[in-house]
């Protein structure tokens, strides 16, 4: 179809006797293929490893590995199995970007062979699962973009957030009670730090029960949820997939009622050890099971539940302290599948079931917002991955990067890591970097172990507070662009945080610094690009070298570009939600910029089901800046919102600019005089109040 070719092999035939190799039991034959890509060296993608973006050839090693596992600190720059895996590989030359959809979810290994001598380069990839058939996806591109649409065809695009999950969200394992979330939230007050969420882990639930709240710690779960409602935050609940045995408890009676417990395979309820103790594992490949789990989230059966209560699923790889490798023995049933059929699957039919009961319970009106630690191909449709339980350490610091880039390249764009570490206590310097770096990352949460100390950002002394304060309200003057960046890969599947040479595919030079993304780099190529704290303006083709310091972030604005942003920052996103916007045109050498702007209430599914929504182009060409609608123009009378602008950059136009006329004409053509600013230092045109309307077409004009 189109550009993209589906070969299924499926025999059917009795499985041969197993035997052993090393670590694992294997049918006979497993199933496997052989890939042959002439002229290619650069292959991505099958995450979820901590390694560098381009994959490396595993001659003389061992291969890539797709199982998913809870890992207890896991090793950098190694391809063993972390707790998500999409078997999913692009490659990529000056000529063309193909990818690899590899469609099972058994335990699979993927062996890589390069050979880069000569004029023909060539990459040869072996898949080999333990079980299934072969049903694999080529998609023959050509462009990035192209693959892109095409995977997001087989498998969906990724779900589109509720705009407050795109602000700052504060975790621990565990805050103590009622009290302490009350000190925490008033603490950020107190700092006039932004936050839109705190985080319950695991010890808020009684006993570890899920759906459940500690009855001392956590006495009045609805009256701490509505003082998060009166200042316009969030709170997000850990509920995990293993479910305690006990009688007394009524989710575990009725999934024993129902029979929606994975078997072991003499018939009788697979149990394992996890946080509760003995514990059930539910059937998630039952439609019925997820149904039931939906169900659950209903606030009259979740009990203390309101509406700005949300879901983190954790451990659901899913982990079993006493089972083989931290998980579930192969042999257990799910219907008439074998666990090791179906295992890499697991994790996302947890997080389907969350996020739909997130969305019934709002009767099919409220977008859902779930995280989820194990992931497999499609899990994008259902909210957040995160990078699991990394270590305060530069090293894992630095993974982050590649390890978002992979898995953006692969559907999934919003995504993150533990910012400032899950295991171990930082140095203030490597948080303070951890900070500045997750803020530029599309999930922006900071979590830490039990056994760590406490890090609130206000307890590293005034200075240190200062800084994180500062990264954090950038995040949030810039939340008008991520929300439209992630509106941009629900619609198309292009990856919000993506590699340099999905946007130049035809320079080589990229090819070499294929971990920086276009949030972070220092390499600027035949363009204009401007400081979004400065303005100042670097010249392309050059290597540049910018001192850097614990208080700056270098962060570069495209010229050509049009960025919008709120600049009013307030203590949550939702606060926010009635500020002007300020759009930041940065021109390009020929006096051009373009840009979008994307506008709904932020948290519903009105955009989709009743086109309540706005999406306007920008243009900036012969001196006037124009707003034009992108989609014909709806009705949509709660959003009438008035824009400043800022215009970076007009160093061709400051000999008239200095005396010119501004004026805002709007579509009935009435021509209305705009006051501004301009600094003759920096050649930056400031307008202020302009009074354009957001959902308007209108031009401004430079005379």
């Amino acid at each position: 179809q189109g550009n993209m070719t589906r070969v299924k092999i499926n025999e059917l035939k009795p499985l041969k006797p197993r035997f052993e190799v090393p670590d694992v039991l294997i049918a006979e034959p497993p199933t496997d293929l052989d890939f042959s890509l002439p002229g290619v060296e650069h292959v991505y993608g099958i995450p979820e490893h901590a390694d560098d973006l381009k994959l490396k050839t595993t001659d003389g090693g061992d291969p890539y590995r797709l199982y998913n596992l809870d890992v207890f600190q896991y090793e950098l720059y190694n391809p063993m199995a972390l707790y998500g895996s999409i078997p999913v590989m692009l490659a990529h030359n000056t000529q063309r970007t193909m990818g690899i959809f590899w469609l099972n979810a058994a335990e699979t290994w993927v062996d890589i062979s390069s050979n880069t001598t000569g004029k023909n380069p060539q990459t040869d990839v072996r898949w080999i699962s333990e079980s299934g058939i072969i049903d694999v996806f080529i998609m023959l591109g050509p462009k990035p973009s192209d693959v892109f649409s095409q995977y997001a065809s087989l498998t969906g695009t990724q779900s589109f957030p509720p705009l407050a999950s795109l602000g700052y969200h504060q975790c621990r394992w565990n805050y103590n009670d009622q009290e302490d979330v009350k000190s925490v939230d008033q603490g950020f007050d107190q700092h006039d730090i932004p936050y839109d969420f705190i985080w319950l882990d695991i010890e808020h639930a009684d006993g570890k029960r899920y759906f459940t709240w500690d009855p001392h710690k956590f006495p009045q779960p609805k009256e701490m949820l509505q003082g998060l409602m009166d200042k316009k935050r969030k709170m997000v609940a850990i509920v995990d997939p293993h479910i305690r045995v006990d009688s007394g408890y009524k989710i575990h009676n009725e999934i024993t009622s129902k029979d929606f417990y994975v078997k072991n395979k003499d018939g009788r309820n697979y149990e394992g050890w996890c946080w509760p103790g003995n514990s059930g594992y539910p059937d998630f490949t039952k439609p019925e099971m997820r149904a039931w789990w939906a169900s659950m989230f209903a606030y009259d059966q979740y009990e203390g539940s309101m509406e700005n209560l949300f879901t983190w699923n954790d451990m659901n790889e899913p982990s079993v302290f006493n089972g083989p490798e931290v998980t579930m023995h192969k042999d257990a049933l799910h219907g008439k599948w074998e666990h090791r059929d179906i295992h890499n699957i697991y994790g996302l039919y947890v997080q389907m079931a969350t996020a739909e009961g997130q969305t019934r319970r709002s009767g099919g009106v409220e977008r859902p917002f779930v995280l989820t630690r194990a992931f497999f191909a499609g899990s994008q449709r259902y909210g957040a991955v995160w990078t699991g339980d990394n270590a305060a350490e530069w090293d894992h610091l630095k993974i982050s990067i590649p390890m978002c880039l992979s898995l953006g390249l692969v559907g999934v764009s919003f995504c993150g890591a533990d910012v400032g570490g899950f295991f171990k206590n930082p140095s203030t310097e490597l948080l303070v970097r951890w900070y500045q770096t997750g803020a530029y990352q599309p999930f922006f949460r900071a979590h830490a172990h039990l056994d760590t100390t406490r890090r609130e950002p206000w307890l590293f002394g005034p200075e240190n507070t200062a800084l994180i304060r500062e990264v954090i309200r950038q995040r949030y003057a810039l939340l008008p662009y991520w929300y439209q960046l992630l509106y941009q890969a629900h619609k198309t599947g292009m990856p919000v945080m993506r590699p340099l040479w999905v946007d130049y595919p035809k320079d080589t030079i990229r090819l070499t610094h294929a971990s920086y993304s276009f949030l972070f780099f220092f390499f600027f190529y035949f363009q204009v690009w401007y400081d979004v704290h400065t303005f100042q303006k670097h010249n392309g083709a050059q290597n540049l070298y910018i001192p850097v310091t614990l208080s700056s972030i270098p962060v570069f604005q495209r010229g050509g570009s049009i960025i919008p942003r709120k600049d009013r920052v307030r203590r949550s996103s939702t606060c926010m939600e009635n500020d002007p916007y300020t759009l930041y045109v940065a021109l390009s050498p020929k006096k051009f910029a373009e840009g979008e702007l994307y506008i709904d209430d932020g948290h519903s599914f009105n955009y989709d089901t009743k086109k309540e929504f706005i999406h306007r182009s920008l243009t900036f060409a012969n001196n006037a800046l124009t707003s034009k609608y992108l989609f014909s123009p709806v009705e949509y009378c709660n959003i009438g919102k008035i824009m400043s602008c800022i215009t970076a950059e007009m160093t061709s136009m400051s000999r008239f600019v200095w005396h010119a006329n501004l004026l805002m004409i709007s579509r009935t053509g009435k021509e209305t005089p705009v006051d501004f600013e301009f600094d003759t230092s920096m050649s930056v045109l400031t307008l202020r109040k302009p009074g354009m309307n957001a959902g308007a077409d209108w031009t401004l004009l430079l005379q």
